[in-house]
């Protein structure tokens, strides 16, 4: 009986959807405690964990378990009662599987919910019921939209401080719903909790019988998810190039990597950027077999028919649907380091397995969260701040925009000094140079 219980479990999750998503909100507003009530309530929780967690909040002088603490693993946070890391778990209901990412709410954490909102379908973000929307709330609906996540839920938390007032979440909705509109957020659902309590989480809540929506859950499990990656363009970063020396296979050269988008067929003719020479795929090798067609998100070895050079860092795309290489790329980064971004400044690069050196060429404007306009020229970016940049790039990069493809639209900023990630872009159209800013390139020495 048991086994055959496990089976059918094993079935279900086989044929159940994913759906990554992303916790975030200012300190205190009960993101932890929300996702550890998400656990507890739907039974996600093992009994090991229940009783560590049970200990911990007693020798806190707690009476009741401290849910928060399920997800608040490190020390430090425990100790000082916040989330200072992105904490990933992973949990299942009849309906769907999950990836969550809590993600930090203080403000100089705010470059672990870019780590953390990056690959999800949905964001929750949490908002205090007695504070509203404050700053912070403004800059992670920014980042969400930045990264045209597309689903986005208002949980407003901690209604039962304030007497699970219907005004008071309907005005924070209507505020929220706006500010998030404007920055082009495509779905937006507001939904009132009391996450200590159990309000609206899992099951829905008999204090607040004016809501007629879903719970957090409900939602969760419900929420149309589209992440068909086999329908994008078709994108393969060469990853390692793979030439056997051997009697049996004196002549074989295949370049392997992860497909990051679309599909790859036998005889299909592809072109190999930035160098743009074509060829036409002569074998497909997956986990040690030869194939005829390979998609998205599989790790293959791809066979050309022509000796061309292909190196780490190349992208291979079928002829006809190839991004154009360029050394210009204009973007919208999220500056994640505690050290400024400023114009003129050395960079490496980082797009797919392609490392690059760079140089900051403008920074023509900087996003102001209070009422999303762009504060012009400011020179530089500081750590979590929201700008436009151009830079130029020693060798040229295949970027797409990134509305188009999340994974082959964004890139990294890095310092060459010391490897620090600098700034987390998402690249749109390429542009002309500017030759005034092409000046500060010269006089540093980089010939680009």
């Amino acid at each position: 009986m048991t086994t055959v219980n496990t089976a059918a479990a094993v079935d279900q999750l086989s044929t159940t959807t994913l759906l990554r998503f992303a916790t975030a909100g200012s300190v205190d507003d009960g993101k932890s405690t929300l996702v550890g009530r998400l656990l507890h309530d739907s039974k996600s929780v093992l009994t090991d964990q229940l009783e560590a967690v049970e200990h911990a909040s007693r020798n806190r002088g707690q009476s009741t378990p401290d849910l928060a603490l399920l997800t608040d693993g490190l020390r430090a946070e425990r100790e000082q009662g916040i989330t200072i890391d992105v904490a990933y778990r992973y949990f299942a209901t009849p309906r769907r599987r999950f990836i969550l990412a809590d993600t930090p709410g203080h403000v100089q954490y705010t470059r672990n919910m870019v780590t953390g909102a990056s690959t999800a379908e949905l964001a929750v973000v949490l908002v205090d019921a007695r504070n509203g929307v404050v700053e912070q709330t403004r800059r992670h609906a920014a980042v969400a939209a930045l990264l045209r996540v597309p689903h986005v839920v208002l949980a407003v938390n901690k209604m039962d401080l304030v007497d699970y007032a219907e005004p008071v979440f309907a005005d924070i909705a209507r505020e929220f719903t706006a500010y998030a509109s404007e920055l082009g957020v495509p779905e937006i659902t507001a939904i009132p909790i009391s996450a200590l309590a159990g309000d609206n989480v899992v099951e829905p809540s008999a204090h607040m019988d004016w809501y007629g929506g879903p719970t957090v859950l409900e939602h969760l499990e419900t929420v149309p998810v589209a992440h068909d990656l086999t329908a994008c363009h078709a994108r393969f970063p060469v990853q390692y190039v793979i030439r056997p020396q051997s009697a049996e296979h004196p002549d074989y050269r295949g370049y392997a990597g992860q497909i990051a988008a679309g599909a790859f067929r036998v005889g299909e003719r592809v072109a190999v950027l930035p160098s743009g020479r074509t060829s036409t795929i002569a074998g497909i090798d997956a986990l040690g077999e030869a194939v005829d067609i390979a998609w998205a998100p599989q790790s293959v070895t791809l066979r050309l028919t022509d000796d061309i050079d292909v190196s780490r860092g190349d992208l291979i795309a079928p002829v006809g649907d190839a991004p154009t290489p360029t050394q210009d790329v204009e973007a919208t980064v999220c500056h994640v380091a505690d050290q400024p971004l400023s114009v003129g400044q050395r960079v490496l690069i980082k797009h797919t397995t392609r490392t690059v050196k760079a140089i900051v060429k403008d920074i023509p404007s900087r996003l102001t969260l209070d009422d999303l306009s762009q504060h012009p020229a400011p020179g530089q970016l500081v750590a979590n701040e929201i700008g436009r940049v151009v830079v130029r790039t020693a060798e040229p990069l295949a970027l797409d925009a990134y509305a188009d493809s999340r994974r082959t639209g964004s890139f990294l900023l890095i310092d060459p000094a010391d490897g620090t990630t600098l700034s987390a872009g998402m690249a749109g159209e390429s542009f002309a140079t500017h030759a005034a800013v092409n000046s500060v390139a010269d006089e540093e020495g980089w010939d680009f």
